[in-house]
C-alpha cells in the first residue's frame, strides 16, 4: 500500500513528536485505527506502540514511523490528521473521506460497508 493511505500534516505531526518526547516515547510508532463503537458505530484510536503486528500496514510520514492494522486500512484509505489550536486549547482533527455519516460529538462515524457498532453517547 502507499503512503498515501493517510495523510498526516505537519501541525499533526509536530505535535505527535513532541507528545512523544514528553511521554519518553520517542523510536515509538504511531498506531492508527478504528475499532467498533461510538454512537454512529466506529471510533478512531491513536497512540504509541512498538510492536509491529504481521498484519500491520507501515508507513512513514512527517519523520514519524505510523502502524496501521490492515482491517482499519480498508477504512480510513484517504483520512487526513491534523492538529488545530483555539484560543479554547488544541486538538486533533481527522477528515475522513470515507465517512457516510458521524455523530453530533464528533467522535465516531460509519461508512457505506461498515456500520461498526453503534452504542449510546
Amino acid at each position: 500500500m502507499s503512503e498515501q493511505l493517510i495523510h498526516i500534516t505537519e501541525a499533526a505531526g509536530f505535535q505527535i513528536k513532541d507528545m512523544m518526547k514528553q511521554n519518553e516515547e520517542e523510536g515509538a510508532y504511531l498506531r492508527f485505527g478504528v475499532q467498533g463503537g461510538g454512537c454512529s458505530g466506529l471510533s478512531y484510536g491513536m497512540g504509541f506502540d512498538h510492536e509491529v503486528k504481521e498484519d500491520d500496514v507501515i508507513l512513514e510520514q512527517q519523520g514519524l514511523k505510523i502502524l496501521i492494522d490492515k482491517e482499519s486500512s480498508l477504512i480510513v484509505k484517504g483520512v487526513q490528521i491534523d492538529y488545530k489550536q483555539s484560543m479554547l486549547g488544541g486538538g486533533f482533527t481527522i477528515e475522513n473521506p470515507n465517512a457516510i455519516a458521524s455523530c453530533g460529538c464528533g467522535s465516531s462515524f460509519r461508512t457505506a460497508s461498515n456500520a461498526g457498532k453503534p452504542e449510546e453517547c
